[in-house]
C-alpha cells in the first residue's frame, strides 16, 4: 500500500475574465507543484475565469473562453502524467450554468463536479445547483463525453479523491459524505469564500472537524490575489488537513501566486476507518469511480510533513499543562471510583525513588485529596535490596515526607538470600533469577501488607514497560490496580516534572527523580555508589520506544514506515543504525511479551492507546516475532 499522497493547494494570480492569462498562471503553478512531487493539485473555485465575474458568468463569450482555456490546460498536463489537477470554471449544461470543478490528469479531462450549495448572496444569480442536474450523467466537451455529477470518485491506486466545492462544506447533506462512505479518503475543495474578520479561524475549525469526522485528508484552496475588491476581499487561504490535524496553513493576502504542499497519510486514514463503526455499518449510494494514473514518487526519507519525536508529550507549554491535568484527572477519578467500590480508604504502594512510583504516589495523594481521605492512610513501602542506591532511597524518603504519607522500610536482602538458599541459587550468579527474585519478593510483601491493612495495592508499571514486557511476571507486573497502565514513559516523566514545578513541598525530590536514570536497581551499585543497571542501555531509549508504540499501535504503521518516520524525526539525535537496532528490539519484545499483558491487572486508559486484554488489545500470547 502507498503510505502517503503528496497534495498541493495552489492560488494563482488571476485576471478577472481573462481566461488565457489565468490558464497560463495555472500552468506555472502546476509546473511548480509537479517539481515538488505532487500527486494532486487544487486550484481555487472558478480559477479559470476568476470568482468575481458577476453577470459575466452568463456571457457566452466568457463561457467559450473558459472552455478553450480548460482544453489548453488539459493538453498541458500531458507533459506531467499521473498528476491530477482540479480547476474551476463556469459550464453551461442544458441551458443552465453550473459552477464546476474540472478534474484533469495526463492530458485528459476526467470529470466535472458541479457545486451543490449555491449562496443567493454570492452566486445564486448566476449558477444552478447540482441538485437540479441529478439526471445529467455526462456532458459533451470537445467532442468527448465527460462524466458529470456529484457522484464521482477519482481513484489513483490506494488514494481516492472526492471533490467538494466551496460552501458545500457547510451542508450536512453534502454529496461528499456519500463519496467518503464509498471509499474516498482525500477531499479536494476549490473555494472562493470572501475573507472576513475571524472567518479564517472558523474555516480552520470547519476543515479540521470535517477531516476528523469523516476520517479523510482535506485540501482547501481559496480564491485570492487578483480577485475584485468591489464588495469583498479574498485572501487566498490554503489549508491541508488530515484526520483533524492541520498539516499546513498557508500565508494569506499575498500579492503573488503561492502554494503549499504536504503529505497526507492515506495508510493511517484507512487504518482509522477499519476501526470506525461508521465505516463498518453505514451504507452508501452508488458512485462512479474514475480511474487516474497511479504515482509512486516518495522516497524513504522524503516525507513532507512534520514528524513529532514526542507524540505523547505536547511541545507547547499550554497544551502540556492541559494534557497533564487531563491525565491526572483520569487517573485520580479511576482510582477514586475503585476505592469507593471496594469501600477502602487505604492504599499500599511500593516507592523506589523512580519515575513510575513517583507518579503513582502523586495519583494516590491527589485521589485522597479529592475524596477527603487522610494522606497518612497511604502506606508507601521502600524495600531496599542489592542494587538500591542512596540517591533513589533518599528521594523516596523525602518524597513521602513532603506528601505527608506513611513510609515504612523493609529491607529485602536477607529474605531474598534465604530464598536463594531455598531454591539452590548461587548468589554470585547475577542472572535473571537473581534479578526477578527481588522483584517478586517486593510484590509478595506489598500484597501481604495490603491484606494486613485492608488496603488497595496500586501498581506503578507504565504503558511503555507493558509494551516491551519490561517487568517481572508476577513481580512488579502484578498489583490490585495499575494506575499508570495507560501512561507511556515519556509522558510519565513529563507529568512528574510538570507537577514538581507547581508543588514546592516535593519539588526538589521530584526534579531529582526526573533527572535519575531509569533503572530497576536489581544489580549491585557501582563502586562509587551510582546506579549500575541502566534500563535504556538494555532495552533502548524510551523516547524511541514511545515513538514506535505510537506509530505502530495508534497509527497502524508498518515496521518499514516507522523506520522512515523515525529517521526523519530523530535525524539529529540518533543515527540510522541506532534507530534500526532499537526498532528490532521493540518488535521482538512486543510480540514475545503478550503473555504478560494478557494477565495484567485493571487500570485506566488515559489516551487512545491501551494494552488491556479486556477489549483494548487482543493478541495471541504465542504469536512469535512478526515484523509487519
Amino acid at each position: 500500500m502507498k503510505d502517503f499522497t503528496r497534495v498541493v493547494a495552489a492560488v494563482p494570480k488571476v485576471k478577472i475574465a481573462d481566461c488565457a492569462a489565468n490558464e497560463a498562471a495555472i500552468e506555472d503553478l502546476f509546473t511548480l507543484a509537479v517539481e515538488k512531487g505532487a500527486d494532486a493539485v487544487v486550484f481555487p473555485e472558478l480559477s479559470l475565469t476568476g470568482a468575481t465575474c458577476g453577470d459575466l458568468f452568463l456571457s457566452p463569450a466568457l463561457l467559450s473562453a473558459a472552455k478553450k482555456a480548460l482544453e489548453r490546460f488539459a493538453s498541458f498536463t500531458a507533459h506531467s502524467p499521473g498528476v491530477a489537477a482540479v480547476v474551476g470554471l463556469p459550464l453551461r449544461v442544458l441551458g443552465r450554468v453550473y459552477n464546476c470543478a474540472a478534474v484533469v490528469e495526463s492530458g485528459l479531462i476526467k470529470g466535472f463536479v458541479p457545486k451543490s450549495v449555491i449562496n443567493p448572496s454570492f452566486d445564486g444569480r448566476f449558477f444552478a445547483s447540482a441538485t437540479v442536474a441529478n439526471s445529467v450523467k455526462s456532458v459533451e466537451f470537445s467532442g468527448v463525453e465527460i462524466p458529470f455529477g456529484t457522484d464521482l470518485v477519482f481513484t489513483s491506486g490506494d488514494v481516492s479523491y472526492a471533490i467538494e466545492i466551496g460552501s458545500d462544506i457547510t451542508s450536512p447533506l453534502a454529496p461528499v459524505v456519500n463519496l467518503v462512505l464509498a471509499g474516498a479518503n482525500v477531499i479536494l475543495n476549490p473555494s472562493a469564500a470572501p475573507e472576513m474578520a475571524a472567518l479564517h479561524d472558523y474555516r480552520l475549525k470547519a476543515i479540521s472537524s470535517r477531516s476528523a469526522l469523516l476520517n479523510v485528508g482535506y485540501v482547501y484552496a481559496g480564491a485570492g490575489v487578483g480577485e475584485s475588491s468591489t464588495d469583498y476581499t479574498y485572501s487566498g487561504s490554503k489549508i491541508i488537513a488530515e484526520n483533524g490535524d492541520i498539516l499546513a496553513d498557508g500565508e494569506r493576502f499575498m500579492s503573488e501566486a503561492s502554494l503549499i504542499a504536504a503529505d497526507i497519510d492515506v495508510a493511517f486514514i484507512e487504518f482509522e476507518r477499519s476501526k470506525n463503526p461508521l465505516f463498518k455499518s453505514a451504507s452508501y449510494n452508488d458512485v462512479r469511480r474514475i480511474a487516474l494514473a497511479e504515482r509512486f514518487v516518495l522516497g524513504g526519507g522524503d516525507i513532507l510533513r512534520d514528524i513529532d519525536s514526542t507524540p505523547f508529550v505536547p511541545n507547547d507549554s499550554v497544551a502540556l499543562d492541559k494534557r497533564v491535568n487531563e491525565v491526572l484527572a483520569i487517573q485520580t477519578s479511576a482510582l477514586a471510583t475503585r476505592l469507593k467500590a471496594i469501600k477502602s480508604k487505604k492504599i499500599v504502594l511500593g516507592i523506589s525513588g523512580g519515575l513510575d512510583s513517583a507518579l503513582a504516589l502523586i495519583v494516590a495523594v491527589e485521589t485522597f485529596k479529592h475524596l477527603g481521605y487522610d494522606s497518612r492512610d497511604i502506606l508507601a513501602l521502600t524495600m531496599p535490596g542489592f542494587g538500591t542506591t542512596n540517591r533513589t532511597k533518599g528521594n523516596a524518603e523525602r518524597l513521602c515526607e513532603g506528601f505527608g504519607v506513611t513510609l515504612e522500610t523493609i529491607d529485602i536482602t536477607s529474605s531474598v538470600k534465604s530464598h536463594f538458599n531455598d531454591i539452590g541459587h548461587d548468589e554470585s550468579i547475577k542472572d535473571i533469577t537473581y534479578e526477578n527474585a527481588q522483584a517478586r519478593a517486593r510484590t509478595f510483601i506489598l500484597m501481604d501488607k495490603a491484606n494486613q491493612t485492608g488496603a488497595l495495592l496500586i501498581g506503578t508499571g507504565d504503558l511503555s514497560e507493558l509494551a516491551l514486557g519490561w517487568c517481572t511476571y508476577n513481580g512488579d507486573h502484578m498489583s490490585m490496580y495499575g494506575v499508570n497502565a495507560g501512561v507511556p514513559k515519556t509522558l510519565v516523566k513529563a507529568i512528574v516534572g510538570h507537577y514538581a514545578l507547581k508543588n514546592d513541598a516535593v519539588r526538589e525530590s521530584l526534579l531529582d527523580i526526573v533527572a535519575t536514570p531509569v533503572s530497576p536497581e536489581l544489580l549491585p551499585a557501582s563502586d562509587d555508589g551510582s546506579i549500575a543497571q541502566i534500563t535504556e542501555d538494555k532495552v533502548g531509549p524510551y523516547e524511541l520506544h514511545d515513538f514506535f508504540i505510537y506509530h505502530f499501535l495508534r497509527r497502524g504503521a508498518t515496521k518499514a514506515k516507522i523506520l522512515s518516520l523515525a529517521k526523519k524525526a530523530f535525524n539529529s539525535k540518533y543515527d540510522n543504525a541506532t534507530i534500526e537496532k532499537w526498532l528490532d528490539v521493540f518488535f521482538k519484545r512486543f510480540f514475545t511479551q503478550q503473555f504478560k499483558r494478557s494477565a495484567m491487572p485493571d487500570g485506566p486508559a488515559v489516551g487512545s492507546i491501551s494494552l488491556s486484554p479486556r477489549g483494548a488489545w487482543a493478541m495471541p500470547s504465542d504469536i512469535g516475532v512478526v515484523e509487519i
